[in-house]
């Protein structure tokens, strides 16, 4: 068939100014550039405050060596093994497509599951003596950002969390990590360094590419496994 090309287009040099931020609702250009400033350095902030989280993640694991409760450690492999097939099943994958075995597999994300319960009770212990708590309004907001996930199903997910046992508590945990991370923060010396985007973000990028977009928790890959820094619940 025959195609006739009517025009070409491509994108032309974008020009910062008082119009521009008037099309976007905004007063002025600095108004603009005080809001992207402010967006990049709070992106930028999270990442830096995962880069510490980790850190200290590591350093609670290499500090606190004992051996796990079973069936909490069974319950969050198995928690690992349903994502990790579901994801799998999902894109058509097997375990070979990865570049590993079941076998192979299992005693990784045996592994992890090991590492989330262990500082999920490390945590839980330092938050406790620190006196860290949970408030009825965090849970609320938490609430509400797991309703805003699923529009059109509100009633259906607030009647989840009030008929599920446990599903409150799915809630309160990260928050409380999170907390507790915040406290723990405030007792150690964080030494600054200087860095460029690229250094900042690489690392994070190869974590991404590691890991299948729909999983957080539950990387498909078998070397993203060691650098899951998320305790258990």
């Amino acid at each position: 068939f025959d195609i006739k090309v009517k025009s070409i287009a491509a994108p032309g040099e974008l020009e910062i100014n008082d119009e521009l931020a008037k099309t976007l609702g905004l007063d002025s250009a600095d108004k603009l550039r005080e809001i992207v400033r402010s967006q990049i350095e709070d992106q930028y902030g999270q990442v830096t405050r995962q880069k510490l989280k980790r850190q200290i993640l590591d350093q609670l694991d290499e500090a606190h060596k004992f051996d796990t409760p079973s069936k909490l450690v069974d319950a969050e492999f198995e928690s690992i093994w349903r994502q990790i097939n579901q994801e799998l099943s999902d894109n058509g994958k097997t375990f070979a497509d990865e570049d590993t075995t079941e076998e192979a597999a299992r005693e990784e994300y045996r592994t992890l599951a090991e590492r989330r319960v262990r500082l999920g009770l490390v945590l839980s212990k330092i938050g406790e003596e620190a006196g860290v708590e949970v408030s009825d309004d965090e849970l609320q907001r938490s609430l509400f950002e797991q309703v805003r996930k699923f529009p059109g199903q509100e009633q259906e997910i607030y009647e989840y969390f009030q008929k599920t046992p446990g599903a409150v508590a799915s809630l309160r945990a990260p928050i409380f990590e999170e907390k507790t991370i915040d406290h723990l923060m405030t007792m150690i010396d964080v030494t600054d360094k200087t860095v460029t985007k690229d250094e900042l973000m690489a690392e994070d990028e190869a974590e991404a590419s590691e890991k299948p977009a729909a999983k957080k928790k539950a990387p498909a890959k078998k070397k993203a496994a060691k650098k899951d820094d998320t305790a258990a619940e």
